[in-house]
């Protein structure tokens, strides 16, 4: 079913709109700015988003869509790496994105910065997953297998540390960089042997293909996601307080997904195109919390950044404590 996941990847630009249903605005004000001489009303945000499983499908759902103050114009993108190229070209202010793209942007000296934080309870939700024929039944048995993922993704931290895990490395296989709808037709077809991708996708391809996991959760990659920024927009006063109540709009959205995984799955649903069957799973083990933003967070980052450049993925070991803030903490709930 490529065409479903097609509607997924489709990039495209869109400015806020109201929203109807279930919602979290009932019990949740608008967000004041940073600074009561920023009149938000004027100010644009430039918003990277991952169309029908993002920031603007999250918000729409939770009924908060419309109660952001500063005018929000949308960009859809395939994953985080694209998004955050935009970004450094300053057409992005601010996007979500997985752990590893924040990573490989700093890497290539983008000037970006991780602004909030996001954890999964049970920790990394990709997984690698092989076609329902495949004589595939470990991870070991990878060695010399092409597989597909989104270079500079979370799902390429995902496999790093998979493989790890089982005595390999990204040299003993052959990697595939593609874009989810690509990846999804080529694993469909069967022109690769394995694919690591996360949520809806993993739920989309068991479901309606009977791909079979070969290794999901805690044991592999990192729990955080992360909305990131441009330096520019963060040294803006007021694109700062722009950035500051949408988090903390955003935050309280996300939380209302996470308590009310049913109706999330349903928007969900309707935002992606996918049967709700499937985004009913995927709503339970994808469900997010926002978190502050601590040392232990930027510790786990840099461990991606030492990770991704022992394994010669990045050029530069930035230290990437000179990429994330804790100035929007006060955002979370």
């Amino acid at each position: 079913m490529v065409l479903a996941v097609a509607g997924l990847a489709a990039a495209g630009c869109s400015s806020s709109s109201s929203s109807s249903g279930a919602s979290a605005a009932s019990s949740s004000s608008t967000p004041s700015s940073s600074s009561s001489a920023v009149n938000l009303s004027s100010v644009t945000l430039n918003i990277g988003d991952q169309k029908g499983t993002g920031a603007e499908a999250v918000l729409k759902a939770a009924g908060l869509l419309n109660t952001l103050p500063f005018h929000a114009v949308w960009s859809d993108f395939t994953s985080g790496p694209p998004m955050l190229q935009a970004m450094a070209s300053g057409s992005v202010d601010i996007g979500g994105v997985g752990d590893a793209p924040p990573v490989f942007a700093t890497s290539g000296g983008e000037q970006v910065e991780i602004v909030g934080a996001r954890q999964t309870p049970d920790g990394d939700q990709d997984a690698v997953v092989v076609p329902k024929n495949s004589p595939i039944t470990s991870i070991s048995q990878l060695r010399g297998k092409k597989i597909a993922y989104a270079q500079g993704s979370s799902a390429n931290y995902d496999l790093l540390t998979v493989l790890k895990k089982a005595g390999l490395t990204i040299k003993d296989v052959t990697p595939a960089s593609l874009q989810p709808a690509p990846a999804l037709a080529a694993f469909t077809s069967g022109s690769v042997d394995a694919w690591d991708i996360w949520p809806p996708y993993v739920q989309q391809v068991t479901a309606q293909n009977g791909a079979r996991v070969l290794a999901t959760g805690s044991a592999y990659g990192s729990p955080y996601s992360f909305e990131v920024a441009s330096k520019a927009a963060v040294a803006d006063p007021a694109k700062a307080a722009a950035i500051k109540a949408y988090l903390t709009t955003l935050d309280k959205a996300y939380i209302w997904t996470a308590t009310h995984t049913d109706a999330w799955a349903t928007a969900w649903s309707d935002a992606s195109g996918l049967p709700i069957s499937i985004m009913q799973v995927a709503a339970k083990v994808s469900a997010t919390t926002p978190v502050p933003i601590t040392s232990a967070i930027t510790a786990s980052e840099q461990n991606l950044v030492d990770q991704f450049y022992a394994a010669g993925l990045i050029p530069n070991k930035v230290d990437i404590s000179g990429y994330i803030t804790s100035e929007f903490n006060n955002t979370v709930p």
